[in-house]
């Protein structure tokens, strides 16, 4: 506990009691985080494998005029599937909970994994098995997020969602090295069939740490399940029921909930649709998460991260070996940046100030890129120029800025923002807009490297000018959140007001609305723990 209180630095870590921090949450956040990891090996996974020379034999890729449009295709179908799993995870995760949700997404996944796997030169057969695996992946990149935000304390949320973005870099990382060792030692078709079948991996993990994990407090109080819901939040923190933080957590999930059903009433599909889109602040929250997750994708993070053995090879780095060996260290300095930001930024620097300046960092290192290229590229047959090795370290020093802001703090903002009866509808219509967007990088990256301008250069400009626009965006509509309970986020963004007002006309026509109101916390909180105290 000293350790942490010497590295974050907000309100919450002074006032919250140091049990809530034992070893049970970050278990909770190790174990799920696996589903980031889903994602990031296949990321590092299938960029690598693509530009293997079995691989491009046995698929097809070695003619120069369909290899653009395959590799996009083999690429983004993993996309297509992600995208119908986030949002087909919205239904699952409300009616049957997180934990369950988290372990069919991580069946579903391994089932794709060894389809691909088994696809032995049948294209259409891989397609299939990275849509399937994609089905997974996409309900994994919602739940996760989802399940670590409704579980982790105040003070620390920020560096434990954002461990879902660590978990993408690590999985990114250590695919890349797969890949490499793979080629380097590997012979025939072994030497992408092994990289495609570890994919499964992280699912395995996932499957077998979620096992072992209780359901979010949180779910359990939105099916008036309070008894569950105290037994799991007094494990989680080392409390007892009759303990004034878990006492103070209960009653304020009551009071949001009660709030949230004040204001429309029923739970049905269309009632939520009405709740977010009806009222102005969950209107700005589904907008603003949309509007961050459009903005992450364009970045250009995962144009490199899909294609940069191709665009180290475009930047004067030659050969599979070569190439692939430069993309483990753009992993390893991903991860590293990423571990930083977590331990000592995400919740002391906080959201709104690291998405400032990355913005203009990463948009500064996309233009270098980009000049480069445009005005001195490589020579083939020349060693690279000292401009062209400055050029290759902006490529690293844009994954580190990445990982300083835009990386983890989208997936901490999105899943932390919203109410709790609409908070799964959410991340879900985040997560989506992410693959959407996601699948359109995939499928116009490889076009754009060969038509925008000489060598590309086109691609970064177009990349960094959106780094600079985002600045904006952010500064105008992102608020801060650090150290912020998930229930106070109505009072930011202007719920809490609404009900007020609604609760006074009621007050007004029936005289006795208010007293019944204040009581409705407080009495489910008083049941609860008579029950388990």
């Amino acid at each position: 506990m000293g350790l942490l209180q010497r590295i974050v630095k907000n309100e919450a870590m002074k006032k919250d009691p140091p049990e809530i921090y034992g070893w049970r949450i970050f278990a909770i956040t190790f174990s799920a985080c696996f589903g980031g990891m889903l994602f990031g090996w296949d990321i590092g996974a299938i960029g690598g494998i693509i530009v293997m020379p079995d691989f491009m034999a046995k698929y097809g890729l070695n003619s120069a005029s369909a290899a653009a449009t395959l590799t996009s295709n083999i690429v983004s179908s993993l996309q297509a599937g992600c995208f119908v799993g986030s949002l087909g995870a919205y239904y699952v995760t409300d009616r049957w909970g997180r934990r369950p949700s988290l372990i069919a997404a991580a069946i579903i996944t391994i089932a794709g994994i060894a389809i691909q796997a088994a696809s032995s030169g049948h294209v259409s057969a891989l397609y299939v098995g990275r849509v399937v695996a994609g089905v997974g992946v996409g309900a994994a990149s919602m739940l996760t997020p989802l399940y670590v935000s409704e579980n982790a304390p105040r003070a620390i949320r920020g560096a434990l969602t954002g461990g879902y973005q660590l978990f993408i870099a690590t999985g990114v990382m250590l695919s890349f090295w797969v890949n490499y060792g793979s080629l380097k030692n590997g012979t025939g078709n072994i030497t992408w069939q092994l990289p495609l079948a570890l994919q499964g991996l992280p699912a395995v993990c996932l499957l077998i740490g979620i096992f072992f994990c209780k359901e979010s407090p949180r779910w359990l109080a939105r099916q008036d399940n309070w008894e569950r819901a105290t037994e799991v939040i007094c494990l989680v923190t080392n409390l007892p029921a009759d303990h004034p933080y878990v006492r103070n957590e209960l009653e304020e999930m009551a009071e949001q909930l009660e709030m949230e059903r004040r204001l429309i009433g029923g739970a049905t599909f269309w009632d939520l649709q009405r709740e977010m889109w009806t009222i102005k602040g969950n209107r700005n929250r589904a907008l603003i998460s949309i509007g961050i997750m459009i903005c992450q994708q364009m970045t250009g993070t995962n144009a490199i991260n899909y294609y940069s053995p191709t665009i180290f090879n475009n930047l004067g780095v030659k050969g599979p070996q070569a190439g692939l060996f430069a993309t483990g260290i753009y992993g390893l300095v991903k991860m590293i940046t990423c571990m930083i930001f977590l331990l000592f930024a995400a919740d002391s620097l906080g959201r709104r100030r690291s998405l400032l300046w990355t913005s203009i960092a990463q948009g500064c290192a996309m233009y270098v890129i980009g000049f480069y290229v445009r005005f001195e590229p490589p020579i083939k047959g020349q060693p690279i120029p000292p401009v062209g090795y400055f050029a290759l370290s902006c490529i690293f020093l844009f994954a580190a800025f990445f990982q300083f802001g835009w990386g983890p703090c989208c997936w901490i903002f999105v899943s932390e923002i919203p109410t709790a009866r609409l908070r799964a509808m959410n991340v879900a219509l985040a997560a989506a807009t992410q693959w959407l967007f996601n699948f359109v990088v995939a499928q116009a990256v490889p076009h754009m490297l060969k038509t925008v301008g000489s060598h590309g250069y086109g691609t970064y400009f177009i990349f960094g000018s959106f780094c600079f626009g985002m600045f904006w965006f952010v500064w105008f509509f992102v608020p801060e959140t650090k150290g912020l309970s998930l229930e106070k986020m109505d009072e930011i963004f202007g719920v809490t007001e609404t009900s007020k007002l609604m609760g006074d006309e009621e007050a007004h026509s029936i005289g006795s609305g208010p007293k019944v109101q204040e009581k409705t916390a407080p009495t489910v909180h008083q049941e609860t723990v008579a029950k388990t105290g």
